[in-house]
């Protein structure tokens, strides 16, 4: 991709952006369907879960250090430990309320859907900035 224009590559760039844009969009529109449509607003819950989940790698990881790394200290392993905690307490509320019978099989499945969708968003935002060439427009 080094040798299209500048003017194409940048082209590329906010084609990349709006579609994470547009995968953001859809995951929160169906946590609020899931929530709208039968009319029962318990399963936003999951989106304490949604907040929490970026928090211990913000507050725990420096700046030199990766998620992804396979070193590190305490600290780092309390953020990888945590950061899991949410990821599955979000899949975790939505099926504990369809097991006490709190909302319904579509409910659950919106709000199953919404999680995989914004954790697709989350590895493409991961992917696109690991590009040495995206990073450099500043964006992230």
């Amino acid at each position: 991709m080094a040798d299209l224009p500048g003017y194409m590559l940048t082209c590329l760039h906010s084609l990349r952006l709006a579609g994470l844009a547009i995968l953001v969009s859809v995951g929160i529109v169906l946590q609020v369907l899931a929530c709208a449509l039968y009319n029962n607003w318990w399963p936003m819950l999951t989106v304490l879960m949604y907040v929490m989940l970026p928090m211990p790698c913000l507050f725990f990881l420096g700046s030199d250090n990766s998620i992804f790394s396979s070193g590190g200290g305490g600290w780092v392993d309390a953020a990888k430990f945590l950061t899991g905690a949410s990821a599955v307490g979000s899949i975790a509320i939505p099926a504990i309320l369809k097991h006490a019978n709190v909302i319904g099989w579509g409910a659950l499945l919106m709000e199953i859907s919404s999680f995989f969708i914004f954790g697709f968003a989350i590895v493409f935002t991961i992917l696109m900035n690991s590009e040495s060439d995206y990073s450099s427009y500043g964006m992230f």
